[in-house]
């Protein structure tokens, strides 16, 4: 389905059984709520002293427990409440937009969005836990479980950063580009450990996709690699006079996923590839492991004092991440590392409407030499949570115009005049998306891959593409290889 005037496909939707959205809203919901429960019920017990905030607590308990009723039951959506955030009218007036949407029939990313919003005003409408994070444990917990590849890869860092110390000219001349090449291997894969999907995974199995084995193993399951070209556009800007690079981080995942964020930016400022690195997290808990600022403080915390977090060892850890934390406090002091907020990146629309929704933001992301978007949310963001064809060009996708349909007429206010193609679009910015794939939607694949993909995990489909060739996806096929985190791009738009 498209959008008959633009062209533009449909957004995904949670009433099509072939989406990944359709079980999303079944199954997944309900499980991330229950979650919510349990965790601050267990807070609550816990500051039993305290009368009124433990009747506060029990009271947003018997708020989620009402709001996963709503979603097991398919309810209508309500308008959220408002508690003084910027995002809140963005959020009502898409829903009046949309009509009734319900549960189980809207477009999925948006209800997602609705989603975390909705649980965050249980609590910043409270007296007692406005600045409680239901995810933060959890978060902490898993990231305490990937001690094996936190430990691999400071040892790995200091090696590489001292080398760089002793003799950067010779590691440059060297191998600097397949060094380049492997961090950002790193960042890309440690986007696999995403709490709002791998509900069901112990803390064996995420250790396993962490490590080095793991990654290597992965390489063949990159679909697209535009690594080559960002490197040839860091080392141009990094030679030719005028400001110094500066790289944006779009961030995603807390934990080990940020972690090895630092270790990017710490490789980059320490390389020269950047003058300066900026992070951009969310400013409340979202999509369950998302960054928000304590996050991060709390990862700088735990690098700082990694004894406290991860216990005495006698296997270099301690060093090495002190190593690691010496590094990124210094980048710090000297501004050379720095944390950016916006409540942009928890607005109910793709990023296509960046240049409108937030003007400011836009403008200083325009000045980056190259804005990085880790994950899937952030990769759907950017093309728009769209039934895309696979074969769409990438920059297509994040640079078509947002259909000016009702859901975002409010945006496009002050552009009625405007030539479409010289208004500002995410094609004024330099993106890198590095994304796991765990959802339907995908862009810049070559011909017949996705069709490959579909054949080797659809028994169905690989029968009837045996018996009478290579049959054309419908819109009603699901794109199952899309949704396990298997599968990974790595794609890049130079700004016009």
């Amino acid at each position: 389905m498209s959008n008959s005037a633009t062209g533009i496909p449909a957004p995904y939707s949670t009433a099509d059984p072939s989406s990944f959205g359709y079980s999303t809203a079944r199954t997944r919901w309900p499980i991330i709520v229950t979650g919510a429960i349990d965790d601050i019920s267990k807070s609550v017990f816990q500051h039993g002293h305290i009368k009124s905030k433990v009747d506060e607590g029990c009271s947003i308990i018997a708020t989620l427990q009402n709001l996963k009723k709503e979603i097991l039951e398919g309810a209508e959506l309500c308008p959220l409440a408002n508690d003084g955030s910027a995002e809140i009218a963005s959020f009502n007036q898409n829903l009046k937009a949309l009509g009734k949407p319900t549960w189980h029939d809207s477009p999925w990313l948006f209800c997602e969005c609705y989603l975390f919003k909705r649980i965050s005003t249980c609590f910043s409408l409270s007296e007692h836990w406005k600045s409680y994070d239901v995810f933060m444990k959890q978060k902490m917990d898993t990231f305490k479980s990937s001690k094996p590849a936190v430990a691999e890869l400071a040892a790995r860092y200091r090696s590489l950063v001292s080398a760089l110390k002793k003799d950067h000219a010779s590691v440059a001349q060297s191998g600097e580009e397949v060094i380049f090449q492997e961090i950002f291997e790193i960042c890309l894969w440690g986007n696999a450990t995403d709490l709002s999907l791998l509900t069901n995974l112990s803390y064996e199995d995420i250790q396993k996709l962490q490590g080095s084995e793991a990654r290597k193993a992965a390489e063949s399951n990159i679909l697209v690699n535009d690594l080559p070209q960002v490197y040839s556009k860091l080392k141009q800007a990094q030679q030719a006079e005028g400001p110094s690079p500066r790289v944006d981080i779009v961030l995603d995942n807390s934990g080990f996923e940020l972690y090895v964020d630092l270790l990017l930016a710490g490789y980059l400022l320490a390389s020269g590839l950047a003058r300066e690195v900026v992070f951009h997290p969310k400013n409340i808990p979202w999509f369950v492991s998302d960054v928000t600022p304590a996050d991060f403080g709390a990862i700088l915390g735990v690098l700082e004092d990694p004894a406290a977090f991860f216990g005495n060892s006698d296997d270099g850890i301690l060093e090495d991440l002190s190593f690691l934390s010496a590094q990124l406090e210094a980048f710090r002091q000297k501004g050379r590392l720095s944390l950016r907020t916006s409540s942009f990146w928890t607005l109910p629309c793709g990023f296509a409407d960046l240049p409108r929704a937030d003007p400011e933001l836009f403008a200083e992301l325009r000045e980056s030499h190259l804005v990085i978007f880790k994950g899937d949310l952030n990769y759907r963001n950017l093309t728009g949570d769209r039934a895309w064809s696979p074969t769409t060009p990438f920059v297509e996708a994040i640079t078509a115009p947002a259909p000016r349909g009702k859901i975002e007429q409010q945006l496009s206010q002050g552009y009625e005049n405007t030539d479409e193609a010289q208004a500002p679009s995410m094609a004024d910015l330099n993106v890198l998306a590095l994304r796991t794939c765990k959802a339907d939607v995908v862009v810049g694949l070559l011909p017949g891959r996705d069709e490959e993909l579909r054949a080797a995990t659809n028994p169905e489909y690989a029968t009837l593409a045996a018996a009478g060739g290579s049959p054309a996806p419908s819109v009603s096929e699901p794109r199952e290889w899309a949704w396990s985190g298997k599968w990974a791009v790595i794609q890049y738009s130079q700004a016009r």
